[in-house]
């Protein structure tokens, strides 16, 4: 469907209610502006209606969460049974039997498949805390507290997470509390890069790392694919001083680059790897899944669990993990991700505008970048974009240290209609922007 605008956007009751929560909620939180945000009401397939009825198109994916649709059928039918029956259980207690359907989906879908080893989990409610369970699992595994990460690596924001973070602006407040135990490299662009990537693994004093945490395909970086070779490096790497590789698949798994993991495009595996967002479609549950030779360097429970939380294992996201990991093993899941991504790409390709400096991306992973003629990040121009795309019924974000990748995560049963409107309305903006009619901060 395309959108359908009824009241000008932001609408009245969008703009009252962020007046509303600029009253009660941190005002660090929500970015009010008078022409930002619309508030969501309901949400179906690629379509989102807003308070005051307005339709739009979502080309994010509400973060990349709906890779499957906005309130998919199967995972709510499994949300609406499940809480009908079992709301909350005691994860590390006293559990359910889904919390061993999801685990052993997990290991089948990643270990067991790659043909390494039974996959065993530590579940968790976000992204950020499936990658902290990934670091006290290296550590305890390594027994070296050392983290190599990778510059515009985004990880989540927790304090555990920013250990392995590499977007200063995230960090840099709160540097003061945090350990001093992170080696920072370069994520690489091109082949020449993985020469650099090498003397800066060689410069690391590797006997005092356990981990090393990268994203296969960069997500809020950018939408970066490193070179092929890449992964193979770090395996090496890892491998030669007995460190913990650790793959972030928060965002890249579960078909969004056209393979069910994007580490799978290069054939190279981890030690553990993180996933979350699409897990369920829509419940906060991720998970962090490792060989069994790794896990089980954790010590038996001896009835009180090192690593936990309250809502680990929670049924009602256990049942719509289940119910989408079924969906997402279908191997035909990938292959329409993937021919809808060349379509996509392709048309972003097209657009004719001096502002686009490259469109890279995999899969419904895609990044375009646009920087001015003196080469600069035209951050500004994405940011303006960004608020006249709202306007004009369309769903958008920015990735980036600069702000100004214009990322596209659509669900991924988006139709080509609407796929088309989305770019023309990119294109027209660029245009406008080009000539002024678009006002932008120069």
């Amino acid at each position: 469907m395309l959108p359908e605008l009824i009241t000008e956007i932001p609408g009245p009751r969008s703009v009252a209610l962020a007046a509303e929560l600029r009253k009660y909620e941190s005002h660090n939180v929500t970015y009010v502006a008078a022409d930002w945000p619309i508030f969501w009401e309901r949400a179906e397939g690629s379509c989102v209606w807003d308070a005051d009825g307005n339709r739009f198109i979502d080309v994010t994916s509400a973060f990349g969460v709906a890779g499957l649709g906005h309130t998919y059928q199967p995972m709510r039918e499994a949300m609406v049974e499940q809480s009908a029956k079992l709301m909350h259980a005691m994860g590390d207690v006293h559990p359910t039997e889904l919390k061993i359907d999801v685990c052993k989906r997990l290991s089948e879908m990643t270990f067991e498949r790659w043909g390494l080893d039974v996959g065993k989990t530590l579940l968790a409610n976000s992204g950020a805390e499936a990658v902290e369970a990934a670091l006290k699992t290296a550590f305890i595994a390594s027994g070296k507290a050392g983290i190599v990460h990778f510059d515009n690596g985004y990880h989540g924001l927790g304090y555990g997470a920013l250990l392995g973070g590499g977007f200063d602006k995230f960090r840099g407040p709160f540097d003061p509390q945090l350990a001093d135990v992170r080696y920072s490299i370069a994520f690489p662009n091109t082949k020449d890069d993985l020469v650099t990537l090498k003397q800066q693994l060689a410069e690391i004093p590797a006997d005092k790392v356990g981990a090393i945490i990268v994203e296969p395909i960069q997500g809020r970086g950018g939408k970066i694919v490193p070179p092929l070779g890449f992964l193979k490096i770090l395996r090496d790497w890892a491998d030669a001083h007995e460190v913990v590789l650790i793959f972030d698949e928060i965002y890249s798994g579960f078909n969004r680059t056209g393979r069910l993991f994007a580490c799978e495009w290069e054939g190279v595996f981890p030690d553990l790897v993180c996933v979350g967002k699409a897990l369920s479609g829509g419940y906060p549950i991720s998970a962090c899944i490792g060989k069994a030779s790794v896990m089980n360097k954790w010590p038996v429970s001896p009835g009180e669990a090192l690593h936990t939380s309250t809502f680990l294992g929670n049924p009602v996201g256990c049942a719509m993990a289940v119910r989408a990991l079924e969906i997402h093993n279908d191997p035909t899941v990938a292959v329409d991700v993937e021919r809808q991504g060349r379509e996509l790409k392709a048309m972003l390709e097209d657009i004719d505008s001096p502002l686009i400096h490259e469109v890279r991306g995999r899969g419904l992973m895609i990044g375009v970048e646009l920087r001015h003629a003196d080469g600069r990040p035209a951050g500004d121009v994405a940011g303006r974009l960004l608020g006249e795309m709202l306007k004009r019924g369309v769903v958008m974000l920015a990735d980036g240290p600069e702000g100004n990748i214009l990322a596209f995560t659509p669900p991924f049963y988006i139709t080509l209609g609407e796929l088309v409107y989305v770019v023309q309305q990119v294109a027209e903006v660029l245009k406008d922007s080009e000539h002024g009619t678009l006002r932008l901060p120069y």
